[in-house]
């Protein structure tokens, strides 16, 4: 197991981005997506669950927030707990930059990669896979949900033989457990095949769950 901090930082074009590099082939491309004030060290806890050959990648979200960290959407006045597939969009195109800028630079192949996301991160991953399903190999939402706005999308069956796995805690009182139920409900419509964890904790993610993110990462 790699040392979770034998990482660095770099900037590129405005990011700030906190990375780990693969250690043996096969390489493959991870992006790690932070949630509400969240920021590029807040995803690092999860690192350790991933094989040497990933190549991680945890940006810093674009926009502060006047109480600290970071958000992946411009919060606008009335909208909190309502976004919309919309409200994400422009941080989707941005990533889509950011991951192919990147991996050019250092190498690596992004034609597909898999992402992992947390609460706000887990509705940008949704969002993500939705709106670039040819780039998305693997996928993970935690203690997130799925956005207002992606119906079209998902009567399109986008996510055909995408696979999926969703944590969430049954007393989560930020992001309720309905709201990930639905999101699994929606996940499936698109045709995506999703794995499941629900533990009795809170706004995270616990560690029988965590223990289902390592073992997904290993099937192939």
């Amino acid at each position: 197991m790699l040392d979770v901090n034998k990482t660095r930082h770099f900037t590129y074009k405005g990011w700030t981005v906190r990375v780990r590099d693969a250690v043996q082939e096969p390489v493959h491309f991870l992006l790690l997506l932070h949630g509400w004030t969240g920021d590029e060290n807040s995803m690092w806890v999860f690192s350790q669950k991933f094989p040497d050959e990933m190549w991680i990648a945890a940006p810093r979200a674009p926009h502060a927030v006047d109480s600290g960290g970071y958000s992946w959407r411009a919060l606008q006045p009335g909208t909190w707990g309502l976004p919309s597939l919309s409200d994400f969009v422009p941080a989707t195109e941005s990533l889509i930059q950011l991951v192919d800028g990147v991996c050019s630079s250092a190498n690596v192949d992004a034609t597909q990669f898999d992402v992992v996301g947390f609460s706000q991160g887990g509705a940008l991953t949704n969002v993500l896979a939705l709106l670039y399903p040819q780039r998305i190999r693997k996928a993970a939402v935690l203690a997130g949900f799925m956005p207002d706005g992606v119906d079209d999308l998902l009567n399109q069956r986008v996510l055909a033989d995408k696979h999926f796995f969703v944590a969430h805690g049954s007393q989560d009182d930020l992001v309720p457990l309905e709201r990930a139920q639905q999101s699994m409900v929606s996940l499936k419509k698109a045709g995506a095949q999703v794995t499941f964890c629900e533990a009795e904790v809170g706004h995270k993610v616990s560690a029988d769950c965590l223990k289902g993110l390592e073992a997904f990462w290993k099937r192939s």
